[in-house]
């Protein structure tokens, strides 16, 4: 069975939008894993972390992680935060291709901005928001196999980046 590519990395790094360019060149399927979470819970994930919070959230995600192994030939992406739990880490490293994508604060914090449905951000200073999660997460996305900076880079130059990395996989650094 192929195996998955798994995008990780903080949100507005480009998972989603790179993602979906690099399954349309693969020709393989895209799945936001949001998504698959948003269908088995029949709630929007501000609903899950407002109803429940955010280890609800995150139990949630493994379930749909691990639902995601069934499928083959599928580009996934992940929530900026599956990192948080080792175990996810290493199913990813294990059972899929997983690929972190990477961007700075200002970044970030310019493609973001504009969005409300990002339960983590509702706060006063998102700026200064994303650099504390990011500091927090940056030694878990780390663990995940393969890293691509996307900061300056359009989602064709990411999913084309991808792509090298995929043929050239015997390396263990791509930026």
């Amino acid at each position: 069975m192929v195996k998955n590519i798994y995008l990780t990395g903080f949100m507005g790094t480009g998972k989603t939008t790179a993602g979906k360019i690099l399954s349309r060149r693969l020709g393989w399927d895209f799945v936001d894993l949001d998504d698959l979470i948003e269908q088995a819970s029949a709630k929007k994930i501000t609903e899950i972390f407002r109803d429940y919070g955010e280890a609800k959230f995150r139990e949630l995600e493994k379930q749909a992680l691990v639902r995601s192994f069934k499928r083959s030939k599928s580009v996934i992406a992940c929530g900026g935060g599956i990192v948080l739990d080792t175990d996810n880490i290493s199913l990813i490293n294990t059972r899929g291709i997983g690929i972190c994508l990477f961007a700075s604060v200002d970044t970030v914090y310019e493609r973001v901005k504009k969005f409300t449905h990002r339960p983590l951000l509702n706060v006063n200073n998102p700026k200064q928001r994303i650099k504390e999660l990011m500091a927090v997460r940056r030694p878990y996305y780390e663990k995940i196999k393969y890293h691509i900076i996307t900061d300056a880079k359009s989602p064709e130059d990411v999913a084309k980046e991808i792509i090298a990395c995929l043929k050239n996989r015997d390396s263990d650094h791509f930026s």
